[in-house]
């Protein structure tokens, strides 16, 4: 039944890729690390359906913005919804182009071996930040910026202080499963593919914030139908369950 969808997914957006155009195109996709694995499997088959070729680099959220702002060439972004439509007032977007994909909340993972605590509740969660001996968040990402007033909101941003490592691009997780850590903060989607760490949970509904990630098109691309039906895939069946397998919830389709 996957593989029937999957078939019958990509058989329509490969005929959205050809609609008007024959010649095969390479795009160029900004994309934020939350979106890599989703891409990563949609990516071959949708090469293969198409004939385009697509290239990525991964950032957070803010830095692939400020990228755009600065000239950035790129076909696709795959970044945070309001980033985008940021990027739309300032023209770097087609507006019709814009099409939510997913959404993600924040988690907490340990070093694997170490014991997983009870964050089902906000006095439990702060209890466990606070009996971290270390944990890391991002930098600039969405996740580290949104923790960092969280850690002041609880009251407990002094005491945090001496244990809170800032963490590089990318999936921040990784400094725990070198030992460099033993806790980890990040969106659930970039937690969960980082071997040597586990999912201790999400954070308390009370506390928690969720991120829609969106995709549109460069309003200098030359290839905007090709990246449109680059979008139309993540919008499709298979990467629906992709989505989900990768700790996002689907939100496909949804524009404005």
């Amino acid at each position: 039944m996957r593989h029937d969808r999957r078939l019958i997914c990509f058989a329509l957006f490969a005929a959205l890729a050809m609609t008007g155009k024959a010649i095969a195109a390479e795009l160029r996709v900004l994309s934020t690390h939350a979106l890599e694995k989703v891409v990563e499997d949609v990516t071959p088959e949708f090469e293969r359906a198409t004939g385009h070729k697509l290239s990525f680099s991964y950032d957070p959220a803010n830095a692939i913005k400020r990228q755009i702002e600065n000239g950035a060439q790129f076909d696709v972004v795959l970044i945070t919804r309001g980033a985008i439509d940021d990027l739309t007032k300032q023209g770097n977007i087609l507006p019709d182009s814009r099409v939510n994909l997913a959404r993600s909340g924040l988690g907490v993972a340990v070093r694997k071996g170490l014991p997983k605590p009870d964050i089902s509740t906000v006095e439990g969660f702060k209890t466990a930040l606070l009996l971290a001996k270390s944990l890391v968040r991002s930098t600039e990402g969405t996740s580290g910026i949104y923790f960092e007033k969280l850690l002041g909101q609880l009251g407990i941003a002094e005491q945090m202080k001496g244990k809170l490592k800032l963490g590089p691009s990318g999936r921040v997780a990784e400094l725990a499963a070198r030992g460099e850590v033993d806790m980890a903060v990040q969106q659930i989607s970039e937690l969960i593919p980082v071997t040597g760490v586990e999912l201790v949970g999400p954070f308390p509904a009370e506390v928690q914030l969720y991120t829609v990630f969106a995709g549109a098109v460069s309003t200098t691309s030359r290839q905007a139908e090709a990246g449109k039906a680059l979008i139309a895939a993540l919008t499709g069946a298979h990467a629906a369950l992709v989505i989900r397998e990768a700790g996002l919830e689907p939100v496909t389709g949804e524009r404005n």
